[in-house]
């Protein structure tokens, strides 16, 4: 075989193309008839949503290189004016067909089963005065009028604000003037008519339609929208914070106000307004949007959420794990074998049963937990402090430094102190995103005697009830001695000043992480060329890291076959001669979030498996703690593989990467079924629910 050049970097692709590609896969299940309307409405507003974090973060990043001259090249060959070139070219027509998928499809088809936002001029007399009502009582007390001249300079408009640029004509002395309204995110955004039909007037047709009373003795010639968006990353010098509560705190005020890297703005807004703007802003051209219709759709999910069965996916029932239901307790069907969980099938209530077993329980003798992402409302947060209250030790990792839960965290930290919790926050310069739980309990051994057992949960997913049922996730629950005695370590390494470099079951990074794996990948070469059984199956969110992506093409190179399910950014080219002949990618975006991690290799027959919180990416790799857990049981490795091959077979979901970046529907051979990978996991946990224990 010839040689080739694994740095070469036209065998890679670009991270923020490639996210791109993720977040049109997305706009795919909007466009998609055959998704529920609801559900349509939905994936448009995550698209929104999606794009705003990647502007303010990853656009916002790159924006902040070019300003700095920074002249490094990306690991596929791109320089930083290349890289944003490139997404402008690529996103301008993905905005605006998401915005017409909006307009010209599911409002629309809304519309005609009785969801509809009605325009102003359309309202009856009743109607109206319902929004005048509106008006008067609760919108017009918080708009505030801004004017824009030479005492006014142009408003310094927080992150993600949405506005209205007004065009006036002061009467007396007929003038024209400008002015700003900024419409309140602290008000709902669709205003519910009276009626049963769901129909509603959207906020800134009322602000427009009424704007005038802001300003007596001036007629209001136009009123066009616009949206501002800032670089949002928060950046702290953790070695120089004395107090990292305070400075995460300060830095996530400052958020609102970093420098503009992107304008919105509706298409009737006059090119005069707007490239006033985009002066005003210091935005270059590429950095303006211009919608035609709606700014701000991730607001839509409002929409999206409302209580009509009819226009949303069919409900399912989440379910315990067998293993509870033959068991008289959480802590006795742990002993008695490892569970493995898979959300949302499996409850997360799987999980909080053991917490809340271990808060009231005499003889658990200590509890600790990391916290990343644990919602806005954490049944988790209030066991531990309940655990506290009982007087037992209670240690809490909150994780202040995940992005976007900054603030819910820093009030959950001050939350669980208050309630006698020992709360710490991580390391300097590392993300703790390891999910880890462990109780430990006093029990008696078959001789009377009394031993100390630990009681772990490990998982792919947050401690966080709302996602564990949009999110799929695995979690392990055991009380293996070796995994317990790692678990151990880690909160010591956590919580102290322990240097653990060495793990007995564990994968855990930064320490050894990412050795563990690239000798993985490594042993299946050898084995593939001894002629020894040879396979790699990964499940994963992101596949970034150049070093562990050249080790997959020396695994190809060697005649490994390797599935890739890479649900959101792959960089490695598949099906490239040479290269990643024997490499096949796929993607699943549906009705669930797929969030779990999970690698199979088949080592020369063993079958090692392993599951855990780390995707293939240089931050999981080398800048967060990250807890990747063996699966041992033989009857668990079977349900992960079952699991693995319903996601791989995939046919309706499904979307194949090609070596030119294209992602393409799985197709079907002649006679075979349709494949819905979710649909089909609803249906298995559904039969079990109904077999009961057995």
């Amino acid at each position: 075989m010839s040689e080739i050049d694994l740095f070469d970097p036209t065998l890679y692709f670009n991270r923020e193309l490639a996210w791109l590609s993720f977040n049109e896969r997305v706009l795919d299940e909007a466009i998609d008839p055959t998704n529920p309307l609801l559900e349509r409405l939905k994936f448009l507003a995550i698209f929104g949503s999606n794009l705003d974090e990647f502007m303010m973060i990853r656009y916002a990043g790159l924006k902040e290189q070019q300003a700095a001259g920074v002249e490094r090249r990306s690991f596929d060959g791109m320089t930083v004016d290349e890289q944003l070139a490139a997404i402008s070219r690529r996103l301008h027509p993905l905005v605006l067909r998401h915005r017409q998928v909006l307009r010209d499809q599911v409002l629309p088809a809304l519309a005609e089963h009785g969801l509809r936002i009605v325009p102003m001029a359309e309202l009856s007399v009743g109607e109206r005065e319902v929004v005048d009502r509106f008006f008067e009582h609760e919108l017009f007390p918080v708009l505030t009028p801004l004017a824009v001249d030479a005492s006014h300079p142009f408003p310094r408009l927080p992150n993600l604000s949405f506005s209205l640029l007004l065009q006036l004509v002061d009467e007396q002395h007929d003038e024209e003037r400008t002015a700003v309204v900024q419409v309140p995110s602290v008000l709902t955004r669709f205003v519910r008519l009276p009626g049963l039909d769901h129909r509603f007037v959207i906020l800134e047709d009322v602000i427009r339609t009424k704007v005038s009373a802001l300003f007596p003795g001036h007629t209001v010639v136009s009123a066009h929208g616009f949206r501002v968006t800032r670089n949002a990353d928060i950046e702290i010098a953790e070695d120089e914070a004395d107090d990292l509560l305070q400075a995460i705190e300060d830095e996530v005020r400052r958020r609102r106000w970093g420098d503009p890297v992107r304008l919105e703005v509706v298409a009737d807004m006059p090119a005069r307004s707007r490239e006033h703007l985009r002066r005003t802003l210091h935005l270059e051209p590429d950095d303006v949007y211009e919608v035609p219709n709606h700014l701000n759709v991730a607001d839509f999910m409002e929409l999206a959420l409302l209580d009509l069965p009819q226009l949303r996916d069919p409900p399912f029932t989440t379910r315990l794990p067998t293993e509870y239901r033959q068991a008289g307790g959480v802590f006795e069907a742990i002993r008695r074998q490892d569970i493995l969980l898979h959300h949302p099938f499996h409850a997360f209530d799987a999980v909080q049963q053991l917490l809340e077993e271990a808060v009231d329980d005499p003889d658990v003798l200590a509890i600790k937990q990391t916290l990343y992402r644990v919602g806005a409302s954490s049944p988790v947060v209030a066991a531990l402090a309940r655990a506290a209250g009982n007087g037992k030790p209670v240690t809490a990792l909150v994780e202040l430094k995940a992005r976007f839960d900054e603030e819910n965290n820093i009030v959950w930290a001050r939350e669980l102190e208050r309630a006698g919790v020992h709360v710490v926050y991580g390391f300097a310069g590392l993300k703790t995103h390891c999910k880890t739980l462990l109780v430990v309990r006093r029990e008696r051994d078959a001789e009377g005697g009394s031993v100390i057992r630990r009681y772990v949960h490990l998982g792919t997913g947050n401690y966080n009830p709302f996602t564990a049922k949009l999110y799929t996730d695995f979690g392990l629950l055991t009380c293996d001695e070796a995994l317990g005695a790692d678990v151990s370590d880690l909160f010591n390494v956590l919580t102290g000043f322990s240097s653990q470099k060495s793990w007995r079951k564990l994968w855990a990074a930064p320490s050894t992480l990412r050795r563990e794996l690239l000798g993985a990948i490594a042993r299946e070469t050898e084995h593939a060329q001894a002629g020894r059984p040879a396979g790699i199956i990964a499940k994963m969110n992101s596949l970034v890291d150049p070093e562990v992506i050249r080790a997959l093409y020396v695994a190809s190179r060697a005649g490994v076959p390797i599935q890739l399910m890479v649900r959101g950014i792959c960089c490695l080219k598949p099906g490239v001669p040479g290269a990643s002949e024997t490499i096949r990618v796929r993607s699943v975006v549906g009705r669930f979030l797929e969030h779990s991690r999970v690698v199979w290799f088949r080592d020369g027959g063993r079958d090692t498996m392993m599951v855990g919180s780390a995707d293939w990416m240089q931050r999981n790799l080398n800048a967060r703690v990250e807890a990747v857990f063996p699966i041992e049981d033989a009857r668990l490795r079977r349900k992960l593989r079952e699991i693995l091959d319903i996601y791989w077979r995939d046919t309706v979901k499904g979307r194949e990467l090609q070596a030119d970046g294209r992602y393409l529907r799985v197709s079907r051979r002649r006679g075979q079924r349709k494949v819905d990978s979710q649909q089909r996991l609803l249906a298995l946990s559904a039969k079990r629910m109904a077999l009961g224990p057995r």
